[in-house]
């Protein structure tokens, strides 16, 4: 049987460690985040006078028309981000855990949204039921009012 001399298995030990540091920094590099530019429902240029709070996320949008299309199906709309790497603007003011105001360095991006916690350990209690806690997020942000003009409202 042929052994390996102490070159062949020194370059043998760096590829390996090569290719499995390249596998961790794919695996942990974190997609660019765009801000929303665009109107999700017409895909127009949005106007910061007509948005919807969901979910402890603004969405911006064209003209008030679009309000009602969006949330027929938010979660289309949301998907939609999530799809193409935009970062929403957050209103989110509490932790959907704990209910204690959000630290903004401490959160994870999640179907689209940036969910803030008030501690990391909020964020294993999150990932356990998410969508129970989007629900809280937007009970929350129901409490909140939304802002536009529109035919009924100036």
């Amino acid at each position: 049987m042929k052994t390996l001399n102490g070159k062949s298995l020194t370059v043998m030990i760096t590829l390996f460690a090569f290719l499995f540091v390249g596998v961790a920094i794919a695996e942990k590099k974190d997609v660019e985040k765009k801000n929303q530019t665009e109107c999700p429902v017409m895909s127009g240029k949005i106007n910061k006078d007509q948005y919807v709070d969901y979910q402890g996320q603004r969405i911006y949008l064209c003209c008030a028309g679009c309000k009602g299309v969006f949330k027929k199906d938010p979660e289309k709309y949301m998907k939609k981000f999530e799809d193409e790497n935009i970062l929403l603007e957050s209103v989110q003011k509490v932790c959907p855990v704990t209910e204690k105001p959000v630290k903004k360095e401490i959160y994870k991006d999640y179907k689209g949204r940036r969910v803030h916690f008030c501690c990391s350990g909020c964020i294993a209690q999150f990932d356990k039921d998410p969508e129970k806690y989007l629900n809280k997020l937007d009970e929350e942000t129901k409490k909140g009012k939304e802002k536009g003009h529109d035919k009924n409202n100036h």
